[in-house]
């Protein structure tokens, strides 16, 4: 299996550098291509890639083509390298909003997969949301799944839909943690502790809790019972929380992702 990987931009080298570790995959299976000169220079020093310059050299060779570039690029893309492609060939695309079936109408391939990560795949934390079409066989999808897991975790979902409403949720999520974690670090600060100090306070406070979490079978809502006593200082935060009605904030922030994923496959 040789897989090509379009887009050598922190997202493209992310999955690159991933699956260069699989076992599905032997050393320099995996073909790289850019338009930028100096970062194709710098992967021709690694032994786990081959590095390209035009898509005649790499396109026809592979068996999956991971496009990895700006969905504002998608349609140049793909009309570039429809002539080279055949039906056999197997696209994963992670271009935010670029639709099945517009990649279908361009590129003309049957075997599709439409794939939303997240940034945490950047140190194999990552969370990929995907869905395929009919014609990736059942191997193929275990192929398909046993590359994308090399970041982190996938889940396939039914139809295209679960891929704009993950954006919202696990896509968009890390900047949602992080601006909850800001504003414990402010509070923190404001509250007369260092920066160093008010950093280690949260992140080892966020790092802890996802831990405890995942180590047990607990729901968030019995996790923050274990915590608050009647009267007392946590309760004292979550009441002021839920009298600000921040729980329905957070699902219409989430919810506006969902819709913005939503107008921007409209136009692809």
């Amino acid at each position: 299996m040789r897989v090509l990987v379009i887009g050598a931009g922190n997202m493209g080298m992310t999955y690159a550098e991933g699956m260069s570790k699989s076992k599905l995959l032997k050393k320099r299976s995996i073909m790289v291509i850019d338009s930028c000169s100096e970062k194709l220079e710098q992967l021709k020093s690694s032994e786990n890639f081959e590095a390209h310059k035009t898509f005649e050299d790499c396109v026809p060779k592979a068996d999956i083509i991971f496009i990895a570039v700006k969905p504002y690029h998608a349609e140049e893309l793909l009309k570039n390298i429809s002539p080279l492609l055949n039906e056999e060939q197997i696209i994963i695309s992670i271009m935010a909003g670029v639709t099945i079936k517009a990649m279908q109408d361009i590129a003309g391939l049957p075997k599709i997969v439409r794939a939303m990560p997240n940034l945490p795949a950047q140190i194999g934390k990552g969370l990929t949301s995907y869905v395929a079409t009919k014609s990736v066989s059942r191997i193929e999808l275990l192929a398909i799944e046993s590359l994308l897991n090399t970041t982190g975790k996938s889940i396939k979902v039914s139809n295209e839909k679960f891929i704009d409403a993950s954006t919202g949720i696990s896509g968009s999520g890390p900047a949602y943690v992080f601006y909850f974690m800001q504003s414990m670090m402010e509070a923190a600060l404001e509250m007369g502790f260092s920066q160093n100090d008010s950093t280690l306070l949260v992140s080892q406070t966020f790092s802890g809790a996802v831990e405890l979490f995942n180590q047990n079978n607990l729901s968030p809502t019995t996790w923050m019972d274990r915590v608050a006593s009647k009267g007392g200082t946590t309760q004292a935060a979550l009441d002021s929380m839920d009298d600000n009605n921040i729980n329905e904030l957070i699902k219409e922030a989430a919810q506006a992702a969902f819709n913005r994923a939503i107008e921007l496959g409209k136009t692809y």
